[in-house]
């Protein structure tokens, strides 16, 4: 593999570690175009999209080589798009070697996600905040709390199995809206709707809805729209596992909706 094929090797596992973990699409591409203009590959040219990365790099004229990865939608980390960025201007700067960029990229492949107890614990703890915010009382938050802490254990048990994001959003919606009900009937906490609006948080697309906006702003029109539409399902996955449980337990509970 001579200099061009390297940079280009470099450039695009630069983005697709990016792109994997929620970078927007101006991020990707300007990143790959510095790490190769750094280490002076000839007409370098990129196309990325939410799910997808066309990068090739000419020499004297030529197409010397070209690349294709196919990226598709995967959860957040952002502690690897940060090293990746820290990379990139290192890289920039001068003060990375192309040898020691391809290393510290594997290094950033593999830095783990958040423990599975913190994760459930943090979901748990941001229900309940949230529904306290949303109007709750100290019994609805605790309620809230309770049901997170069930939610996220499906959504961990859920990407195990590899169910696809709409089952898995499905199921547990409808889980927080079960929890909601039981801890409700219980008699923990008067406000079903503010233990129930708590508990799917955690399942709320802020992210992806956000990284969206963020992409149309950049005239990303494309990407913008893949990753809204994927907002969307995720929100409406939400809504449908709900309102399908309050609508079967209506009758049985006297709940009101």
């Amino acid at each position: 593999m001579n200099h061009h094929q390297k940079v280009l090797e470099l450039a695009v596992n630069a983005g697709e570690i990016l792109l994997h973990n929620g970078a927007e699409i101006f991020r990707v591409q300007e990143t790959m175009i510095r790490i190769a203009e750094a280490f002076h590959a000839e007409s370098f040219h990129v196309y990325v999209i939410s799910n997808g990365i066309f990068a090739s790099v000419d020499e004297q004229g030529e197409v010397h080589s070209t690349e294709i990865r196919h990226i598709p939608l995967s959860p957040v980390h952002f502690g690897r798009v940060a090293a990746v960025n820290e990379l990139s201007r290192k890289i920039a700067a001068g003060s990375c070697g192309m040898e020691e960029a391809f290393a510290r990229l594997e290094e950033i492949r593999a830095i783990p996600y958040t423990k599975a107890w913190f994760q459930v614990l943090a979901a748990g703890v941001g229900s309940a905040c949230f529904c306290y915010i949303f109007g709750g009382g100290a019994a609805d938050s605790l309620a809230s709390f309770f049901c997170g802490l069930a939610v996220y254990l499906f959504v961990l048990f859920a990407g195990g199995k590899r169910l696809s994001k709409i089952i898995t959003n499905l199921a547990a919606s409808a889980l927080a809206a079960l929890c909601g009900l039981a801890l409700f009937k219980a008699g923990l906490g008067p406000n079903l709707d503010k233990i129930i609006i708590g508990s799917i948080i955690p399942l709320v697309p802020g992210v992806p809805l956000t990284t969206a906006i963020r992409d149309f702003l950049n005239s990303d029109y494309l990407s913008g729209t893949i990753r809204l539409i994927d907002a969307v399902l995720v929100a409406a996955c939400i809504a449908i596992g709900v309102g399908f449980v309050l609508k079967v337990f209506q009758p049985v509970l006297g709940v009101v909706l």
